[in-house]
């Protein structure tokens, strides 16, 4: 489908959105399943590989990510401007905004996408606090994270292709590592899914009512598990939502329209899009992204559990 609904006015430039990325054939990204022991704290595990020796592409705003790379060295660009370096042993820590992937590769990578529920459970971090951040992941998780990376690695080299057995060995790391949670936090991570899910532009004051907290605690409990205020997280959902709506065949044009008239005009639809998606709303009509894009395809709101925000009457 193409994007309209907008006017009949075309898409706006956007020079800030860089050129050259990544061709998507270039890229293959497979999922897998979590097992269900481990459904409640990792969304998605996943393999990403790459023969081509430079990658460069935008990750949306996201939860945070374990990953473990077999070969290939990144940098990741966050919208602050700090750049750090992705280690064999990464943990990627929940994203307010886009962020700048650039890897020489070959590449190979393991992932595991947490929920708010397993990033709080694995790594004792507050969200907040490390938002937007890429740490060693050994110097969080103990330094049996290293020895399973060079484990992960002679795996790799013997059988390069063999993703379930990669997977299966990051699975069996995270399970015995999550420790339990506050119940009440527990209880207020799975209100606020609920909240995000219950609309495109969910009202704060539902979520103050029913959240059993004072408005200052509330604001410091989502910080902590999502990495971001509630206000700031009902707009990263709606953009990162609205964009897997925008650029799926399954939406009509009637619909698209009804989307773009959630932001106040299109100018604010594209500012939004540019900053937690690193794209604007014409190159997602036009397919110009890569498969690390599949994090706003539409199964991650429906397939995958748990999901911090489905989509709103799903």
């Amino acid at each position: 489908m193409g994007i309209q609904g907008q006017g009949g006015r075309p898409g706006e430039p956007d020079d800030s959105v860089p050129d050259g990325l990544t061709a998507p054939d270039l890229v293959q990204l497979e999922h897998y399943p979590a097992p269900a022991r481990l459904q409640s704290y990792v969304t998605t595990l996943f393999t990403l590989r790459s023969a081509a020796p430079r990658i460069s592409d935008v990750l949306p705003a996201a939860v945070g990510y374990l990953a473990f790379v077999q070969c290939g060295t990144g940098l990741i660009r966050f919208a602050s401007g700090r750049a750090d370096h992705a280690f064999p042993e990464t943990l990627l820590t929940p994203t307010s905004a886009a962020a700048g992937l650039e890897v020489d590769g070959p590449w190979h990578m393991v992932v595991a996408a947490l929920s708010p529920f397993g990033w709080a459970a694995l790594t004792g971090l507050d969200a907040g606090d490390h938002a937007d951040r890429a740490y060693d992941a050994a110097e969080v998780l103990g330094e049996h994270a290293a020895a399973l990376g060079e484990q992960m690695r002679a795996l790799h080299r013997a059988a390069p292709h063999d993703g379930a057995a990669l997977i299966a060995e990051l699975a069996a790391f995270i399970e015995p590592r999550l420790r339990p949670l506050n119940p009440r936090h527990t209880a207020l991570i799975a209100r606020v899914a609920e909240w995000i899910s219950g609309s495109f532009s969910p009202e704060l004051a539902d979520l103050q009512r029913t959240a059993g907290y004072s408005s200052r605690q509330l604001q410091r409990l989502v910080e902590r598990y999502f990495g971001t205020s509630p206000k700031q997280l009902a707009r990263k959902y709606r953009a990162l939502r609205v964009a897997a709506l925008l650029q799926s065949d399954e939406t009509s044009e009637e619909r698209a329209a009804e989307l773009v008239n959630l932001f106040y005009d299109q100018s604010h639809l594209i500012r939004e899009m540019r900053h937690f998606l690193g794209r604007t709303p014409s190159r997602l009509a036009k397919g110009e992204n890569s498969l690390l894009s599949e994090a706003i395809g539409l199964r991650n709101y429906r397939e995958f559990k748990p999901n911090v925000a489905r989509m709103p009457g799903d």
